[in-house]
């Protein structure tokens, strides 16, 4: 969130209180499904930053896409994307970020290409104590990818 332009509001949304799709509960979406719709729409464009879990990314954040993906008038179609990922090896997430590729194609979001983001080698890269990105490299980065996917956001201009 620091290392955004101070143009560039960033919120995080949280994905913890998001039930297990089920289809059966699509009609009556619980309060946690029903605010993380309305913020993605509110939103100009989203970002995710993740880490790759077992070579792709986490359930938690699939299981939202999946309630998401099944709503009248669905969050997702049209907006901008901007990925994020790291991992303790040396791609840094890029299975991750494949994989959640696949998955948003589903739903039309307009991906965003470069810079691309993957921190690799991440536990050598983050303070041990506070959990901050250390890594120049990375840090200058995540800095060029946020200006440039503002700038890929304004270009494409609001949705209709």
């Amino acid at each position: 969130v620091e290392l955004a332009p101070p143009e560039v509001t960033i919120e995080i949304a949280e994905l913890s209180g998001i039930p297990l799709y089920n289809e059966d509960d699509e009609t009556n979406p619980s309060r946690p499904v029903t605010e993380l719709k309305a913020r993605i729409r509110a939103a100009d464009g989203v970002l995710f930053a993740a880490p790759e879990y077992n070579y792709s990314f986490p359930g938690v954040l699939k299981n939202a896409i999946d309630w998401l993906s099944r709503m009248k008038d669905q969050p997702f179609a049209l907006k901008p994307v901007a990925l994020q990922s790291a991992a303790t090896g040396l791609l840094g997430g890029a299975r991750m970020q494949y994989h959640l590729r696949q998955s948003l194609t589903s739903v039309d979001v307009v991906l965003f290409g470069r810079p691309e983001v993957f921190v690799t080698f991440a536990a050598q890269k983050f303070d041990e104590k506070t959990l901050e990105l250390k890594d120049q490299t990375a840090i200058d980065l995540i800095k060029q990818q946020l200006a440039a996917f503002e700038k890929f956001i304004r270009r494409l201009g609001p949705k209709e």
